[in-house]
Order: C-alpha cells, then structure tokens, then sequence
C-alpha cells in the first residue's frame, strides 16, 4: 500500500472540505457541472468514475475462474455472504437507523435517499482495494483473485434486480432504465473495455507492460476519485454545515454492517474449516464494498445533491480505517482460528504457510 493509498481518509477529508468551501464560493460553476448530462447520468462524473473503475479491472484475470473449484468452501462463504447478507443486512441497518432511530435529526426530504446510498454502497462487493487488504492479511492470492472475478460476474447480472427489490421494498419508487443504464456504463462496458485493454497489452509486451501501464494509471485513478469526492461535496456543501451530524449519523450502520459480515464470513470459513489464508480474504471481501459504483450508480439514480450521494461518500471517508481494524483483528486472531478448524478438514487441507504466503 502506497503512502497516499494508506493516509486516503485524511485525502478524502480534505476533498471535502475542498468541495464545501468551492461549493459556497463558485455555486454557478457546480450548478453548471450539475446540468452537463444525458439520461441522467453527468458526464463529467462518468469520466471520473471510468478514470477510477477501469484501472482495477484492468487487473482482474477472468481466467482465474477455473481456479474456483480449489478453494470451493472459502469461495461459498464469500457468496452467500456477498449476495445473500450483506445487501439485506444493510437495507435492515439503514431502516433501523437511519428510518427510525435517527430520523429526528435528519432531513426528513432525505430519509429514504440516505437508505438508498447505504443499499447501492451493499449491493456491489469491492473489486479494487481487496488485494491490498489480502496481501496486508497474508491471505492466499489465487483465492483473492478467482473470488474478485467471480464476484464481478455476478454483478453484472445481480446488482440492478438487488437493487431493485430492496429500494422497492423500502418504498422508493426505482427508475428502472436509469438503474439498467448505470449497470451497462459503470459494470458491463467498462468491464469488457478494461479486459480487451488487458489482453492487449499482455500481446504486446507481456507481464511488465500490464504492470507498467497500471503503475502509470494508478495516480490518476485516485486523483479522479478525489475530484469526484470534490464535486459531490460541493454540492452537498449546504447540508453539511447545516447538518454536520449527518455523516456521523450515516457512518453508523455502516460500521455495524463491516464488522458483522467480516466477523460472520471469518467464524463461517472457521467452521468449514477453512484455512486461513483463505478465510481472511473471504471475510475482508465479504465486508469492503465497490464504493465507486455505489457513488456512480447514486450520483445517476437520484442526483449531485441527493442523500443517497452523500450516503455512499461516506463510505469512501471510513473505508480504509476500518478495513485496516479488520485485517488487524484477522492478523492478530490466527492462533485462535487454527485452533479451531475441523479436524477433519484441517488434515486434508491445511496449507503449509509457505503455501499460503
């Protein structure tokens, strides 16, 4: 993990301060950026979000779909806590916390675009930052990298109906062809360019010039998620001086929901017996989330200056402390979960560590 990739939520807090003080000072500037889009989709952020998504699938190696079988149980957990709890964990979390027990400190024009943030933040598993967070945990690289294209799969015929039934089930009218169109613009077309570019550049000049080429692209994907962060904050600017509990308020049921399904997915791979080098990267994955979709896929559903824009900035601001304090419990929790892997199971699958390095 680079300097600037570690120390990036005091980058993001100092983007949003950037956005409040640009948006109070330049607010015909941010309308104008505002108005620039086609279908409801902003054009200026859709470049941004590309600049952000296609270097991480870049890396994504679909073949590694056929190592699936070899880490079946492992691959199994971080399914069904992916698609199966996490989106409904967190729809559950944001009607508790933010529907009832903080409803009287929030915007009420805003409640149900707050809970929609928190869904769309859910409903798509991290494709990025997973691999720093399982080469920090020691985990087992062929099961992080077959698991990631697994799960980018999936998304990209799971993530619109997820969404759908959820923000339906929270009485939020879903404007279908904008949610489809989202999808195609931040999952499909971007996942098909990003793997024609791969196979392009691994012809041309094998592993170094892949490595080399998102060794160059690396700054400026971050650079765009920082001016993204700028021109959301600017917009949100108002609300956040009014009401700057809010985030506080938003973090909550994201916090909760992180620890629960990392801590679910881990004591799950313990009592498969899974090893693990491969459990701490299953319950990591199970517990970050594809904030760049969430941002795009929200900035499009319902708008700049929408709660549910704001929800999902906030998990860009906590994600990479609190998933440090999950690979630092991982870490430090190894003895206890070797102790308690299935017999069984530990004698006919237990790697030796230089395997799992």
């Amino acid at each position: 993990m680079s300097l600037f990739e570690r120390y990036l939520t005091l980058w993001v807090a100092l983007c949003i301060v950037a956005g409040v003080a640009l948006g109070h000072i330049a607010p015909v500037a941010f309308h104008a950026i505002g108005r620039a889009d086609i279908a409801r989709v902003n054009l200026p952020v859709a470049a941004l979000i590309w600049l952000m998504i296609v270097p991480m699938l870049v890396k994504i190696d679909f073949a590694a779909l056929g190592q699936v079988r070899a880490h079946w149980r492992g691959i199994g957990v971080t399914l069904f806590i992916n698609w199966a709890v996490k989106p409904f964990s967190m729809a559950a979390l944001g009607w508790l916390f933010i529907g009832h027990i903080f409803r009287p400190y929030l915007p009420a024009a805003q409640i149900d675009s707050y809970i929609a943030g928190l869904i769309l933040l859910a409903a798509a598993p991290c494709t990025a930052m997973v691999f720093v967070w399982s080469n920090l945990s020691r985990g087992e690289p062929h099961f992080t990298l077959s698991q990631v294209a697994l799960n980018d799969t999936i998304m990209i015929f799971a993530f619109a109906p997820i969404v759908g039934l959820l923000l339906g089930l929270s009485a939020i009218t879903v404007p279908w062809d904008t949610l489809v169109l989202s999808v195609a613009l931040y999952i499909v077309v971007p996942v098909i360019g990003a793997q024609l570019l791969r196979r392009s550049l691994l012809a041309s000049g094998g592993l170094a010039a892949l490595e080399g080429f998102l060794a160059r692209l690396q700054p400026v994907s971050l650079v765009a998620l920082l001016a993204t962060l700028v021109l959301l904050f600017g917009f949100q600017g108002e609300q956040i001086t009014g009401q700057p509990l809010v985030i506080g308020m938003i973090a909550v049921p994201i916090l909760i929901q992180v620890y629960f399904n990392a801590g679910f997915a881990y004591l799950l791979n313990r009592l498969a017996g899974e090893k693990h080098c491969v459990a701490g990267p299953s319950a990591l994955i199970g517990a970050s989330n594809f904030f760049e979709l969430a941002v795009a896929a929200a900035i499009s559903l319902f708008g700049f200056d929408s709660g549910a824009a704001l929800a999902t900035v906030v998990g860009v601001l906590i994600e990479v402390p609190i998933m440090l304090s999950v690979v630092w419990v991982v870490n430090r929790s190894q003895n206890w979960y070797e102790r308690g892997e299935a017999a069984p199971l530990r004698t006919a699958t237990r790697m030796s560590k230089d395997e799992c390095s």
